[in-house]
């Protein structure tokens, strides 16, 4: 079926990550977007009743996760699946369970392009026999790491790692080595000791993602280890600051304030 359009479906918890994947679609030719989907229950209704030829699939989903997915669905069943996962090892994974291929949030234009490429061209060929027999093999052994996929919603809600993209290459910066976090625009910079890493990511989400017992956001451009703080700092004009063990000094919003002299034990 060469030159034949692709229906695609989008399965995503993240309305930015959809959008991301939708615009990149938009660029591609002989693409129909059939769909899209915010949770797990929806996505397997979607696949079956859109029958869409490629799905991009959220691996890790509040509730039903994108194998919880694949497995409700059925190997045989599935169509084409890219995961797109921001946690490495579900990533990882998700390779092992021989899927179509898996993005790397971020992942930059060129590395969607080859993993659509790659898609193309299979469903081209008709060529998903054998990776559907893998999938469904794999599904069947209930290999030693799925239990903890599944139940990582419940018991690990929280970022573990935070995989970054640079020039093609992914590095895996775990979050016990971050200090602090700024916005810089659309970025945020994961600043670990002398080092930066830049992620296309909105505080708001990694406000959400981290775990609340370790950082505290004390500005909208802010977040930092709690365990670095080391003295909160009241200005001549009636700013605060916070300065962290090392030295380094940030700002500290007034309507944020409050709930970090809480955090810090601080007597009123």
């Amino acid at each position: 079926m060469p030159n034949a359009t692709i229906r695609v479906l989008v399965v995503d918890d993240e309305p930015l990550a959809r959008e991301r994947l939708l615009d990149l679609l938009a660029h591609e030719p002989g693409v129909e977007v059939v769909g899209t989907a915010d949770n797990g229950v929806a996505a397997v209704e979607a696949i079956r009743t859109r029958r869409p030829d490629l799905v991009f699939l959220d691996v890790q989903m509040p509730g039903k996760t994108g194998l919880d997915v694949v497995r409700d669905v059925g190997a045989d069943a599935m169509p084409a699946t890219i995961f797109v996962t921001a946690f490495d090892q579900y990533a990882l994974r998700a390779f092992e369970l021989a899927a179509l291929d898996y993005l790397v949030k971020p992942f930059d234009d060129e590395r969607f392009e080859q993993a659509f490429a790659r898609a193309r061209r299979l469903i081209e060929l008709r060529d998903l026999g054998k990776l559907r027999e893998q999938l469904l093999a794999v599904l069947q052994q209930g290999g030693a790491a799925e239990p903890a996929t599944t139940a990582a919603p419940e018991t690990s809600p929280y970022l573990e790692r935070i995989a970054v993209e640079m020039r093609g290459k992914v590095r895996v910066v775990p979050v016990e080595q971050i200090d602090y976090i700024t916005a810089d625009g659309p970025y945020a910079e994961l600043h670990t000791g002398d080092r930066t890493h830049i992620i296309r990511e909105t505080m708001q989400t990694l406000e959400e993602r981290l775990d609340p017992r370790q950082f505290i956001r004390i500005h909208r451009s802010a977040i930092v280890r709690l365990g670095l703080v080391d003295t909160l700092l009241r200005g001549a004009g009636g700013d605060y600051e916070v300065q962290l063990k090392g030295g380094l000094r940030l700002p500290v919003s007034r309507s944020r304030r409050e709930e970090l002299e809480r955090r810090l034990g601080v007597l009123s």
